[in-house]
This record gives C-alpha cells, sequence and structure tokens, in this order.
C-alpha cells in the first residue's frame, strides 16, 4: 500500500517537527492534525510558528468521519495517549499503518490494545532538539526516526515497508532497526537519565554535558534502566550508554528535553513513564534503584510546588 494521507495526533515539539516536514513535501491536503474544538479555535487565535515561520497547518475536527488515515502517527505526551487513542478513532481503517513517537517503552501496547497490534509499526524518534514553549517551535537538528517490527510476518513486513517507502519518498531521516526493542530500551534509557535531570536542575542540554553532580545523575540513572533492560531480556550495554551519552553532547546546549519544556509550562510530567517505570521493574526484579528514587522523589516534590 502506497501512503498517500497522513493524519497526526498531538502539536508538541515532535507532532510540529514531523507534522511541518511531512506537510511540506506531501502538501497541506495530505498531511492533517486530529485537533478537538478547542485546539482548533487556540490554532486560528494564536497560530504557531516554526524557526520564526508561521505554520500553515490542515487541522480537522476529531468527529469527522469517513476519511480514514493511510498512517497514523501518535505524538502526544504520555499522559495524553489515553485520550488521544479515544479522539483518533474516527481516523483507523482495517488498512491503517499506525505509529508513535511516544517516549516510553509503553504506547505501543496500549495503542495496539485498542486497534490492533497488526496495525503498529515501531518507531523511535531520537536526535531532535526540537523545543517548543507556547505557540513558538524551533529547532536546529531534525535527528531521525529508527524503524521496525517485532512481527516477522509477511503482513507486517509490507507495512514496514510501506512506510520506509514514505520516508524514501519524503527524504525523512530513519534507520532501520533489526532489533526495535533493543532501540526502544536505549532510548528509555536515555530519556531516564536526561529528561528527567533536566527537568530537576531547571536547565538545558547543557546543564548534563557538563562534567559535575547532574551529569553524573543522568548516567546514574540511566545505569539502573540498562540493569532492568537486561532483567527484561533486552541486550542494552554500556556500548549503547556511552554512545546516547555522545549524542547528548552533540545537541544545541541551549535546547532542552520535552520534559523540561513542561516544567516551563506546568504540565503534568512524564515522571511515571520514565522513574516510575524504573522503580516498578526494580521491585519487579528486586533490583535497588536509588539515583531514579531521588528523581522521582523531586520531580514530584517540583510538580506539586509548581
Amino acid at each position: 500500500m502506497k501512503i498517500e494521507k497522513v493524519s497526526i495526533i498531538g502539536m508538541g515539539a515532535l507532532g510540529t517537527l514531523f507534522g511541518g516536514f511531512l506537510t511540506n513535501k506531501l502538501g497541506k491536503k495530505n498531511v492533517e492534525f486530529i485537533v478537538n474544538k478547542e485546539r482548533k479555535e487556540r490554532f486560528k487565535s494564536m497560530g504557531l510558528t516554526s524557526n520564526g515561520e508561521v505554520c500553515d497547518f490542515n487541522l480537522v475536527d476529531e468527529e469527522e468521519m469517513g476519511r480514514p488515515a493511510d498512517l497514523l502517527i501518535f505524538a502526544v505526551k504520555g499522559v495524553d495517549l489515553d485520550s488521544a487513542i479515544n479522539s483518533a478513532k474516527n481516523k483507523v481503517s482495517e488498512n491503517t499503518i499506525i505509529i508513535s513517537l511516544l517516549n516510553g517503552i509503553s504506547s505501543e501496547e496500549s495503542i495496539g490494545k485498542v486497534y490492533g497490534m497488526d496495525k503498529i509499526v515501531y518507531t523511535v524518534a531520537q536526535g531532535m532538539d526540537a523545543v517548543k514553549i507556547g505557540n513558538k517551535f524551533t529547532y536546529t537538528n531534525m535527528g531521525e526516526i529508527c524503524i521496525g517490527v517485532t512481527d516477522e510476518s509477511e503482513d507486517m513486513k509490507k507495512k514496514l515497508d510501506s512506510v520506509i517507502e514514505l520516508f524514501d519518498r519524503t527524504g525523512l531521516p530513519y534507520t532501520i532497526e533489526k532489533d526495535i526493542n533493543h532501540r526502544l530500551w536505549s532510548k528509555f534509557m536515555l530519556n531516564v537519565g536526561v529528561n528527567q535531570v533536566v527537568m530537576i536542575y531547571e536547565g538545558t542540554y547543557k546543564t548534563i554535558q557538563e562534567p559535575g553532580e547532574a551529569r553524573d545523575m543522568m548516567i546514574g540513572a540511566m545505569r539502573e534502566a540498562l540493569v532492568l533492560a537486561n532483567k527484561e531480556g533486552v541486550n542494552v550495554g554500556e556500548k549503547d550508554l556511552e554512545d546516547y551519552v555522545d549524542l547528548m553532547d552533540s545537541l544545541d546546549p541551549e535546547g532542552m528535553p520535552s520534559m523540561r519544556q513542561d516544567g516551563i509550562a506546568g504540565r503534568e510530567t512524564e515522571v511515571e513513564m520514565f522513574a516510575g517505570t524504573v522503580l516498578r521493574l526494580g521491585k519487579k526484579h528486586d533490583i535497588l534503584t536509588p539515583i531514579n528514587q531521588e528523581i522521582y522523589n523531586k520531580i514530584n516534590a517540583y510538580s506539586s510546588h509548581s
């Protein structure tokens, strides 16, 4: 199947980044953002800019029926996933392929429970330094999408090929992953460190790029996630940790991860998706996770006073 129509739910940093890219390549009529009436009115009144240029996006009401997507992209925060799954229901048909750009290791399963795992092609977005505060979006690094499937059936291979063909046609940067679970867990390990620590220190990527307490905490939190990945049967190693730390060191020092942006905006954070998951898996495997416990406590204290 050739992907012609793309629907995106989520107008945060990743939704704006990839939605804007695909709109420029495929045309406004072929790329749409699924929104409720409140979001649509807010966009109309406030607008949105990307690196200073006004975004001219195609917004469609979540109640619209009869125009399902060939590709449905989830680009919301973890705390908004359940409502997004419901909002996207009119865009899913028998042939719709679904990808999730969410952080963490569980969004695909949550989406698959409702729409079927046979629609899910796994993706991990990484390497971008996108920042969206209010109605202003900026980035210098596009990053890439890592893509793969956990099911090697012919049907899933065809769906993977369809998404890859779209990426090739538009020039969207991607890497094919033979072991997508390895990439999911490696990225989760990174998020557990950088997203949470930059939020705690109210900083930017520079905070964890320089030697010191914050960088040490980031690496320590990542290493706890690494141990748990191994306990869950996924072979994440020290080389993966080092590669991701190197990746963080290459980003714009003035950029910041999404969780820090949530803190600035006073939004609910994804601490349960990161430290919360580490703590739960630590109990499951009887592994101590003191750094993530400290992070969990600090972020919840931070949120309660913000």
